[in-house]
């Protein structure tokens, strides 16, 4: 009898709480994304037809692009629970493919990934600057320090992260459900006294709106695409919710306090043309000015937060699967495991988004920037969601192809339209994401090539066993755990041990940690033993992309399912290999990019911290490694 009102009731927390962590970012364009479109770089004068127009373009990128195609159609695209472009990189990645289409697929992914780092770059500046404009509409007094006080602000959002988001965070979704309502009042107050604004429904004024303004009406989706930023961001955050949850979001709070709002400013250019300079604020009446600009400064801190948070889950899923250097991680809830703190990468972005609000100055300056990234994000949101649908989803050709041909034309019109930004700003997000794609694939091919080296500079296991018994090497007591990139290869480590030390422990376990396409492996196929043989075994640790490896743990697991340690699990010793890379001009990778590496190699995580190694039974063996 109680079983329906507790699922209930969990359904209503779970909703509560997904409000403020998905949709803080999509909530907050109606700050900037109306005004945009008639007083930005390529904005349109403000008549009735163009108000019409406008709005109802806006109408409609919101129903194909949020609604048909991230709630109906990319949803379902869950890697085991998991969302965002790595999960379905790595769910297309599982379709029997060729070698070929493949590499594509990667390409396509890592690109996408490394959009969204300018994204939450880009995310937290235009938001807090936008709110924090607000306070000139109030008062020209505040013009001089919007700028110092936005900076401010992103710097108290970025130092608190290391506490983590856990004591904050159900304050996250009823702000933001606050936040939508006050959307949704004050738009609904502006359409009441011009009700005349609800023809923007209907299509035909956006297709007057295109044809009547030649080659500025196409210019103009560029901004109408602010209404959609942040829809990849509730693909992502899949993971953290369900699929249901999200849906019940949008369709009875987000969805309609945005278009209440679009439409309420609407009518108030309608009203009143000269209010096109922020119909945000003007919306608001004189005495709720600076309540209104401290909702909208909450609000969009809430979506910063949300944008940051996604780049500490993407980075971690990027280091997972080799593409990102190893770097320390810090959970911020005993509870929740998807709540992470990677300082590295929060200093990083705080850099770069002060940096962004004092070069460009006026979230206008910013809007110019904005869309880019994600306009082509979306693109190649689809192109994978079709190799998903086709061999994934068992789709037949023709469906398959018509879906993505849909999508895909409207995903083309924004890209296009955006594409006019580059020169104006759009060019900055492109530049970081082609240098964070460097930054992957330089990784990824020299730990690729470390791997070759030691594969051709060791031994087979099979012969190292079959040797151990000489005269001349001596066992010691208790056992020695080795890391193997290279599976079924005699470690660096224990060679150079062996050829300096002359000595063997009693016990010895070749640990290889793999990385699978799946954001997490069941425990019960967490680990796997071969016995090799002269108390030699070889160890297989299989983790997912959203997992954080911890071998003694595994270590302890072994040891409780019935393993024999020597001398306890607790009690082994790690011999590691150091690697220092050095340029013997042999020409394995492109000078830069050896630099590149070489730097990354510096700046990496050791390992004793990064697998969790306890530092007092670490032992790490110099190598120098020619490239």
């Amino acid at each position: 009898m109680t079983t329906v009102p507790r699922a209930r009731s969990s359904l209503s927390v779970l909703c509560l709480t997904a409000l403020g962590v998905v949709y803080g970012d999509i909530g907050t364009s109606p700050l900037y994304a109306v005004r945009e479109c008639f007083s930005g770089v390529h904005g349109v004068a403000v008549t009735e037809a163009n108000v019409l127009g406008v709005l109802s373009l806006i109408f409609w990128t919101l129903v194909i692009l949020v609604t048909l195609k991230y709630h109906v159609y990319v949803l379902r695209a869950d890697n085991k629970g998991e969302g965002g472009i790595l999960a379905m990189m790595a769910l297309a990645r599982g379709a029997a493919l060729g070698p070929r289409a493949q590499k594509v697929i990667l390409a396509l992914g890592l690109f996408g990934a490394a959009l969204l780092y300018g994204d939450g770059m880009l995310t937290p500046a235009i938001s807090v600057l936008s709110a924090v404009e607000g306070l000139e509409v109030a008062t020209p007094l505040f013009t001089p320090y919007v700028i110092l006080i936005t900076v401010v602000i992103l710097i108290g959002l970025f130092s608190f992260q290391r506490f983590g988001t856990n004591k904050v965070g159900l304050l996250f979704g009823p702000v933001i459900l606050l936040w939508f309502l006050l959307l949704a009042v004050a738009g609904a107050a502006s359409i009441a006294r011009e009700p005349s604004v609800l023809r923007a429904f209907h299509p035909g004024h956006a297709a007057a709106f295109l044809l009547h303004n030649g080659a500025a009406g196409p210019l103009v989706l560029g901004a109408v695409f602010l209404v959609a930023t942040g829809g990849e961001a509730l693909y992502a955050d899949l993971g953290h919710f369900n699929e249901r949850a999200i849906q019940i979001d949008w369709f009875c709070v987000a969805a309609p306090a945005l278009l209440l709002n679009y439409l309420g400013q609407g009518a108030l250019l309608l009203r009143s043309p000269g209010s096109v300079d922020n119909p945000f604020y003007r919306l608001f009446p004189e005495w709720a000015l600076y309540p209104a600009v401290l909702a909208a400064t909450a609000a969009t801190v809430i979506a910063s937060q949300a944008v940051i948070s996604g780049v500490y889950s993407l980075s971690r899923q990027a280091m997972q699967m080799g593409f990102l250097v190893r770097l320390r991680i810090v959970h911020t809830s005993s509870r929740e495991q998807g709540q992470i703190y990677i300082p590295a990468v929060n200093w990083i972005l705080l850099l770069a988004t002060a940096s962004l609000v004092v070069g460009f100055r006026r979230s206008t300056n910013l809007a110019s920037a904005y869309g880019i990234a994600i306009s082509v994000t979306m693109v190649i949101t689809t192109l994978l969601a079709f190799i998903v649908s086709r061999h994934v989803w068992r789709w037949r050709l023709p469906a398959a192809l018509a879906v993505t041909g849909a999508f895909l034309a409207a995903d083309l019109a924004f890209l296009g339209a955006n594409s006019a930004k580059i020169a104006d700003g759009g060019w900055l997000p492109l530049a970081a994401a082609v240098a964070v794609v460097a930054v992957f694939t330089t990784w990824q091919k020299g730990r690729e090539i470390l791997a070759g080296l030691q594969r051709e500079g060791s031994l087979p296991l099979s012969q190292l066993i079959s040797e151990s018994g000489s005269s001349s090497i001596v066992r010691v007591p208790g056992t020695a755990v080795f890391l193997c990139g290279v599976p079924d290869r005699t470690p660096s480590a224990l060679l150079h041990n062996l050829k300096h030390n002359k000595i063997l422990h009693a016990q010895n376990l070749f640990l290889t940690v793999l990385t699978e396409d799946v954001p997490r492996v069941p425990l019960s196929e967490r680990c796997a033993v071969r016995p090799l043989g002269a108390e030699f075994h070889e160890v297989l640790i299989r983790y997912g992309f959203m997992e954080d490896p911890d071998i003694p743990e595994v270590l302890v697991r072994m040891e409780a399912d019935g393993f024999r340690f020597a001398a306890g699990a607790r009690r082994v010793t790690y011999i590691l290999s150091d690697n220092t890379i050095v340029d013997a001009g042999l020409g394995r990778l492109s000078p830069w990019r050896l630099a590149l590496f070489s730097f990354l190699t510096r700046c990496a995580l050791r390992p004793t911290h990064f697998f969790r190694l306890p530092d007092n039974q670490v032992i790490e063996i110099g190598r120098l490694v020619q490239m």
